[in-house]
């Protein structure tokens, strides 16, 4: 069984490090930046003081937490994991953060002899109490080969989809289409409803057809139940999207459907939104439309 650093024990990094242990592994945490929760301390669970002691500690160092900055933090700090790691070591983030500057993390960690993984994820907090989360990688091939077995203790769908950055460069983009799809169906159910339709009907219709889909499945559902707690919250989704838009000025990559999206979850957020499903999108092209999507509901 490998000795694993877990840093970030939130709401994705706590099932993911409960799956490791499960499965027998010993994993060291920091309480430096945040208290540990206590489910995770014990015959398989060593809370250290900081990020360096933890690196020292172990051979595999995950950091899971929100956004580039603080994995820039946890990794490069005075205390931080670089000033505990020695030769061989792999750093694997599984972050959804910038694809740039995650390249530029990968190139200060291989100056020390050690792999670096982008391995950002999709699936949400059920996919991750399931360990049924997808897994995009970025990185060298023997470096993932190594750490596979732990990427199968926390997903099912793992796909190493090129070198470091192009893990979170597909994640950024798995976020693109999510989102835009939720635009799609919150427009389109407005439309329908707005039209004189009944909107559950027009979605089991659509059920059946070439516009079905995952997000017309449930999250189309979550609209139409209004359903807001938070699978994936609005919040979250703006920081991934405004990564995707950051990088689309980057490499000249014209994003206006994305920016759009963006507009949409900006307004939710100005509504006391921000903490709710991102579903609730429905709720801005609702305000818009001075149309509620369900009957005798204020838009």
């Amino acid at each position: 069984m490998a000795k694993i650093g877990f840093i970030g024990t939130g709401i994705m990094g706590l099932p993911m490090a409960k799956n490791l242990q499960s499965a027998g592994h010993h994993l060291y945490f920091s309480r430096l930046h945040k208290a540990v929760p206590e489910e995770l301390i014990g015959k398989q669970g060593t809370v250290l003081d900081t990020p360096r002691e933890v690196s020292k500690a172990t051979d595999f160092i995950i950091t899971m937490v929100p956004d580039t900055h603080h994995v820039e933090d946890v990794l490069f700090s005075e205390t931080g994991v670089a000033t505990g790691l020695s030769r061989g070591k792999t750093v694997i983030d599984m972050s959804s953060i910038s694809p740039t500057a995650t390249k530029a993390f990968a190139e200060r960690i291989n100056i020390m002899e050690c792999d670096y993984l982008d391995a950002p994820v999709s699936g949400g907090e059920v996919g991750a109490k399931s360990a049924a989360l997808t897994i995009m990688v970025g990185g060298p091939e023997d470096a993932f080969k190594q750490a596979l077995p732990l990427f199968e203790v926390m997903g099912k769908n793992i796909t190493r989809v090129g070198e470091n950055g192009d893990g979170q460069t597909c994640k950024v983009a798995n976020q693109i289409i999510v989102a835009l799809n939720i635009e799609a169906v919150s427009e389109a159910l407005v439309f329908a409803s707005k039209a004189g339709a009944n909107p559950h009907k027009v979605r089991e219709a659509l059920m059946g057809g070439f516009a079905a889909s995952k997000i017309l499945e449930v999250h189309g559902q979550r609209m139409l139940d209004r359903t807001f707690d938070p699978g994936f919250r609005i919040g979250l989704h703006q920081k991934d999207l405004n990564l995707a838009l950051a990088t689309g000025r980057e490499i000249n990559a014209p994003l206006p459907n994305t920016a759009t999206a963006q507009e949409l979850f900006t307004s939710c957020a100005a509504h006391g939104l921000k903490d709710s499903d991102h579903s609730a999108m429905v709720q801005a092209l609702e305000s818009m439309a001075d149309h509620p999507l369900i009957p005798n509901q204020t838009p």
